[in-house]
This record gives structure tokens, sequence and C-alpha cells, in this order.
């Protein structure tokens, strides 16, 4: 190990600066820990693990805003979330078992009550994007008969004809209508 050059006289060198490189997810922890404890989280993984915490089903409605402590202690703390105005009342039904969900999460009696704030908890998540009509291929067993085929609507609504002709079984029926 080299010594670095040293401008005062009895002054440790400068640690080598650098190390392995690390991804930006296990820094991410580190960075919003002072955030999140100005809001009162002790943890920032309630955050992150909210749907583990509470279920999906809770979780698509609700997201945790703060924990604020009796000055202080670390327990016995007001767990405050963000509900759509909706669920609200049902949120409500639920509390006691969210509080017990989330003192099992810390491992202590950390929240005693819940309090609700009506808002737009979470964004929906996206829709999943699907396929226009004319890049979604055409089905083998259809043939090559619709790939011809220029007019995406068109195609589309003939393969579907074929394939509900091609799951139907016996010959198809028409009834005829009386025609004035």
């Amino acid at each position: 190990m080299t010594k670095r050059k040293v401008d005062r006289p009895g002054a440790e060198p400068e640690a080598k600066r650098g190390g392995a490189a690390r991804a930006v997810g296990a820094i991410v922890p580190d960075v919003g820990r002072a955030s999140f404890r100005r809001f009162g989280f002790v943890q920032s993984s309630v955050v992150s693990r909210w749907p583990e915490i509470v279920g999906d089903r809770y979780a698509g409605v609700s997201t945790p805003e703060s924990i604020r402590f009796p000055h202080g202690k670390r327990a016995e703390g007001v767990l405050t979330l963000v509900v759509d105005g909706a669920h609200a009342p049902m949120m409500q039904h639920v509390a006691p078992a969210i509080v017990e969900r989330v003192n099992r999460f810390f491992g202590y009696q950390a929240v005693a009550r819940v309090a609700f704030r009506q808002a737009a908890a979470a964004p929906p998540p996206p829709a999943p994007r699907r396929a226009p009509p004319s890049l979604r291929p055409v089905p083998v067993e259809l043939g090559d008969s619709l790939r011809a085929i220029g007019d995406p609507e068109l195609r589309a609504c003939l393969a579907s004809l074929a394939g509900a002709l091609a799951a139907s079984t016996g010959v198809p029926m028409i009834e005829a209508k009386d025609v004035e």
C-alpha cells in the first residue's frame, strides 16, 4: 500500500476514493432515509413494502403518509393514510386489521391508531398495452388467405368470424327472419 502525500505533518493520509460500483437501487434507501424520517417513518420499507403489509386490495386504495409518535416515544403512534374518497368507509372498518399488520411488520406496538385523509391515494396502474390489430399475427390454423388482406379492420373481423366458426360444432344454423 502506498501512502499518499500528506499536506500537514502528523496528519493521516487521505483514504483512496472509489471502490466497487454500486447499483442505484442499493443507494436509494440511504438517500431516502432522511426524507422518510422527516415525515415520521422510522423505516422507509413501510412505504416501499405497503402492498406486502396490508395486501394488494388495501394498498391499491391507500398510501401511508406518516407515522407520528408521542413526544419522546417510538411506540403507540398514529399512522396517517391517504385513502381514495369512496374507499374511506371501508378502510375505517378494517383499521384494526391494518394496525395489527403494521405492528406485526415492526415487531412491536408501533401504531396505536390510524387516521385517514381523503385524497387520491395512488395513480391507477397503467392498463396493459395491446398491439393494434394490424400488428397481431394471424393464427397459423387460419391459413394464408387472411394474410393477404391489407385492411386491418376487415382482417380482424374475418379472423374473428373464422375463429368463431372453427370453435362451433356442427353446421351453422341461419334463422330466417320475416322480411316485409
